[in-house]
C-alpha cells in the first residue's frame, strides 16, 4: 500500500461548499471566508449561521436565528436526571456522547428526513451541546444545574451555566473568538465520522454522536489536554529547553506542534497565542510563557538537527488559555465540541442534501488484506480436540 495513503492521507472522498484548508500558506477558510477576519468581525452565532446556510445573515436573519437558538437551550429533566445518576468519575466526553444519543428521544419528528428538520436539529444540538457540557461539570462537582441565560449570546451563555455567575465582557468576547476558531475544520476524523455515518441514512444525532467520539481521541481533540498535562510536567519555564530536547532525542513527540495538514503556523494559532498572553498577563501566570517557550524550542531543535520543521497547532496555545480561564482541564476537548458541532451538523446536511446524486453514497473504503493465508482455498478448519496450544500476543 502507498504509505501516503493510510489513514485516507491524500485520498479526496467527496465534494464540499463548507471549508478549504491551505495548508501550505497556513489559511482556513470557511464558506469563502477567511477565518482571521470573522474573528475580527463576526460572532459564533453569526459563523453558525454562515456555515449552515452559506451565506452570511442578514440583521433580521441573525436576530431570528439567535432567538431559535436561545429557546433551545434548555435540558430535558430526564436527561438532567440522568447526569446525576452517573458515576462522578465518568469522562465528560462521554457523557456528551450518550447525551447527543439520548437527545434523539426527545425529538418528536425522528422519522422527519427533510432539509428544513435536520436544520432544526443542528440548531437543537448547537444550543444544547454547552449547556449539557455545563451541566455535567457542576453535577459532578455536587452543584446545582443552572438554568440557561433567556438572553445574552452563546459564549456568556456557556461560561454563565458552568460558573453559575455572569462571567465578563473580556472573558465572553475570548470565548466567542474561540468558538469561531474551533467551529469548522473540512475533512478531520471527527467530521469524516459524522459523514460517513450520515451516509449510511443515520439520524442527525447518531452522526453527531459518532463525531464526538472520534473528537475524545488524544491525537485529535484531546491533543489540547495532553498539551496542558505537558506544561504541568515542565512547571517552570527554566525547564523547557532541557524538557523538550529529551523528549524529542528519544522519539517523543511535542503535542501541540505539527500538524496533518498545515505546513507553516495554523492560523488559529497565531490568535489564540495572542489570547493566551493577555489572559496569562492578566492572571499573572507562567502558562503562556512555558508555552511559547516550547514552541521556540522545538523549532530550534529541529533546526540544529536537519529535521523537517514544525509549527503550531490549534491546540498548542488553546490549553494554555483554557487553563488560565479556570476551566476544567478535561473540559477542553468538550468545549471543542460545543463549537464544532456548527461545522458537523453543516457536513452532516451537505452530506445528507448535496446537489450530486445519489445522495447519500455509502462510504465502503477498500482494505488491503495482510492477514493469515493458507492458499487458494482458505485455511484448513482444525477439530478444537486436534488443536496445539499456542502463545498468543494480546
Amino acid at each position: 500500500m502507498d504509505a501516503r495513503n493510510i489513514g485516507l492521507r491524500n485520498i479526496e472522498v467527496a465534494d464540499t461548499k463548507i471549508c478549504s484548508i491551505d495548508g501550505e500558506n497556513g489559511k482556513l477558510i470557511y464558506r469563502g471566508y477567511d477565518i482571521l477576519d470573522l474573528v475580527k468581525h463576526s460572532t459564533f452565532e453569526e459563523t453558525a449561521y454562515l456555515l449552515l446556510f452559506g451565506e452570511l445573515p442578514t440583521a433580521s436573519q441573525l436576530k431570528d436565528f439567535s432567538r431559535r437558538l436561545t429557546e433551545a437551550r434548555g435540558i430535558p429533566e430526564p436527561l438532567i436526571k440522568n447526569l446525576k445518576n452517573r458515576p462522578k468519575r465518568a469522562q465528560p466526553m462521554d457523557v456528551l456522547q450518550s447525551c447527543v444519543s439520548e437527545l434523539a428521544d426527545y425529538d418528536l419528528n425522528i422519522e422527519d428526513s427533510s432539509k428544513e428538520a435536520h436544520v432544526r436539529r443542528a440548531i437543537t444540538l448547537i444550543a444544547k451541546i454547552p449547556a449539557i457540557v455545563a451541566a455535567w461539570n457542576r453535577v459532578r462537582n455536587g452543584q446545582h444545574v443552572v438554568d440557561p441565560l433567556e438572553e445574552g449570546s452563546h459564549a456568556a451563555n456557556f461560561l454563565y451555566m458552568l460558573r453559575g455567575v455572569e462571567p465578563s465582557a473580556e472573558e465572553v468576547k475570548v470565548m466567542d473568538i474561540c468558538l469561531i476558531l474551533h467551529a469548522e475544520h473540512s475533512f478531520n476524523a471527527s467530521t469524516f465520522a459524522a459523514r460517513e455515518i450520515a451516509s449510511t441514512r443515520a439520524h442527525m444525532y447518531a452522526c453527531i454522536s459518532g463525531a464526538v467520539g472520534a473528537l475524545s481521541g488524544e491525537l485529535h481533540g484531546g491533543a489540547n489536554v495532553q498539551v496542558m498535562k505537558m506544561l504541568l510536567e515542565i512547571a517552570d519555564p527554566a525547564n523547557v529547553d532541557k524538557w523538550v530536547a529529551s523528549r524529542l532525542q528519544s522519539g517523543g513527540r511535542i503535542m501541540g506542534m505539527g500538524h496533518a495538514v498545515y505546513r507553516t503556523t495554523d492560523p488559529r494559532a497565531d490568535v489564540l497565542a495572542r489570547l493566551s498572553k493577555e489572559i496569562s498577563r492578566e492572571k499573572n501566570n507562567k502558562w503562556y510563557e512555558i508555552t511559547e517557550r516550547v514552541e521556540r524550542a522545538t523549532k530550534k531543535y529541529m533546526l540544529e538537527h536537519k529535521r523537517q520543521a514544525i509549527y503550531p497547532n490549534v491546540d498548542l496555545y488553546s490549553a494554555s488559555l483554557y487553563y488560565s480561564m479556570g476551566i476544567p482541564m478535561d473540559l477542553n476537548t468538550p468545549i471543542f465540541a460545543i463549537s464544532r458541532i456548527a461545522g458537523w451538523s453543516a457536513h452532516v446536511i451537505e452530506e445528507k442534501f448535496a446537489e450530486a446524486a445519489p445522495k447519500p453514497a455509502l462510504y465502503r473504503p477498500k482494505a488491503v488484506y495482510v492477514g493469515k493465508y493458507c492458499g487458494p482455498m482458505g485455511c484448513e478448519y482444525t477439530p478444537l480436540s486436534g488443536r496445539q496450544e499456542q502463545q498468543h500476543t494480546s
